[in-house]
C-alpha cells in the first residue's frame, strides 16, 4: 500500500521529469532575413520572399522570422548587425548585401550568415555565399529571346554595374549570338536596381534601335522596362520565378532559384547541416535552382534551349562566372 509521503515523492519526481522535459524541448530557430528591395518587385526580392514564405508553411513555429526590407545601402550594416544581434541564423538576399555581411559577421561568430547571391569571395569561418550563377541562365534567356524576335534585335538592362550583373549581361548576348550570329543586341545599367525612370530610358533606346524583346537584371526598376515595352509592343524575358499566363508583356522566363536559396539556408540550419563557405547552384542543382521556361514554346524551341542547358552543364558550352 503507497503511503502519503511515498505518493508525494512520485508527484514530486513526474513533476520534475514533466519540467525537464519542457525544458529540454527544442527551441524554434531564429531568422532574420534582409530583402534590401520591395518585396513585391516581381523580380528577385518577391522571389526570395516567396521562399521565406514557403518555408514558414513548410516549418510552422520550428522557426521564427524577423524581417527588414526596403533599405538603403547606407542602412546595410545597421540593419544586418541588427538582425544578428537577435537571430541565429542571417540571410542577405542579394549580392549587395555580402560586403556588409563579410563587415558583421565576425563580431558574431556564432551566428550564421547566407547570402543568397553570393560569391566564391566569401571566406569567413561563419558565412555561406550561394551563387545563383545568373550567367549561366542569362545565355540561355539570350538564346530564347533570339528564338522569339521577330526583329533580329534585343536588349537587357542591368541595375548595378558589377561583375555578377555584367557577366549576365555579356552571355546574354552571346547566348543571342549562338542562335543568330547576325543579331543585334543592346546593353546597358542604369547603376540602380530600383530607378524606374531611368530603365525605362534605356529600354526605350533599344526600342528605337529595332530591339523588340528585353532581359534584365532588376527590382523594382522593372516597371520602367514593362511600362516601356507596353507603349511600343515589345515583350520581356523575365527573371528569377515564373509566372507564366499572368502578363502578356511577358514570353519567357529565366528561372535563377532565390527563393530556392532562401528556403535551402534554413532547411540546412533547421536541420544542422548547415556549413559555410562558397556553393554554386546554377542549372547543375536542378530545375528549382535554374531553368529556362517559354509560356508558349515550339517544340523546336524546347529540345534547342533543353539542348543548350546540358551542355552548358556538360562544360560543352562554357560561361563566365556569376
Amino acid at each position: 500500500m503507497i503511503n502519503r509521503r511515498t505518493l508525494i515523492a512520485s508527484l514530486s519526481v513526474v513533476s520534475l521529469l514533466l519540467a525537464t522535459g519542457s525544458a529540454f524541448a527544442q527551441d524554434p530557430l531564429t531568422v532574420g532575413i534582409l530583402i534590401p528591395g520591395s518585396k513585391s518587385d516581381k523580380g528577385w526580392m518577391e522571389s526570395g520572399f516567396d521562399g521565406l514564405t514557403a518555408a514558414q508553411a513548410k516549418y510552422g513555429d520550428q522557426i521564427v522570422v524577423q524581417m527588414i526590407e526596403n533599405i538603403s545601402n547606407a542602412d546595410m550594416e545597421q540593419a544586418l548587425t541588427q538582425l544578428a544581434s537577435q537571430n541565429a541564423l542571417v540571410i542577405g538576399v542579394g549580392g549587395q548585401t555580402q560586403a556588409d555581411v563579410l563587415k558583421v559577421a565576425p563580431r558574431f561568430p556564432d551566428v550564421k550568415f547566407s547570402i543568397v547571391g553570393g560569391n566564391a569571395g566569401v571566406e569567413v569561418a561563419n558565412v555561406a555565399g550561394y551563387d545563383v550563377k545568373q550567367a549561366e541562365i542569362a545565355f540561355v534567356a539570350g538564346a530564347a529571346a533570339a528564338m522569339l524576335s521577330e526583329t533580329g534585335a534585343v536588349s537587357y538592362v542591368g541595375g548595378l554595374e558589377i561583375p555578377s550583373i555584367v557577366n549576365a549581361g555579356t552571355e546574354f548576348g552571346n547566348g543571342a549570338r549562338y542562335i543568330n550570329p547576325d543579331i543585334k543586341y543592346f546593353e546597358s545599367y542604369t547603376g540602380d536596381f530600383d530607378d524606374v525612370a531611368k530603365s525605362k530610358e534605356a529600354t526605350l533606346a533599344a526600342i528605337a534601335q529595332g530591339a523588340d524583346i528585353h532581359y534584365h537584371i532588376l527590382n523594382l526598376g522593372l516597371r520602367g522596362m514593362e511600362q516601356a515595352a507596353k507603349e511600343s509592343g515589345t515583350h520581356i524575358i523575365g527573371s528569377y520565378s515564373n509566372y507564366c499566363g499572368t502578363d502578356p508583356l511577358y514570353l519567357a522566363y529565366s528561372i535563377t532559384g532565390v527563393g530556392y536559396q532562401v528556403q535551402y539556408a534554413i532547411d540546412e540550419a533547421v536541420a544542422g547541416t548547415w556549413v559555410a563557405g562558397y556553393k554554386p547552384f546554377g542549372l547543375a542543382m536542378g530545375a528549382d535552382a535554374s531553368d529556362m521556361i517559354v509560356c508558349d514554346p515550339t517544340p523546336e524551341m524546347t529540345e534547342k534551349l533543353t539542348e543548350i542547358m546540358e551542355d552548358i552543364k556538360s562544360g560543352k558550352i562554357t560561361v563566365l562566372e556569376g
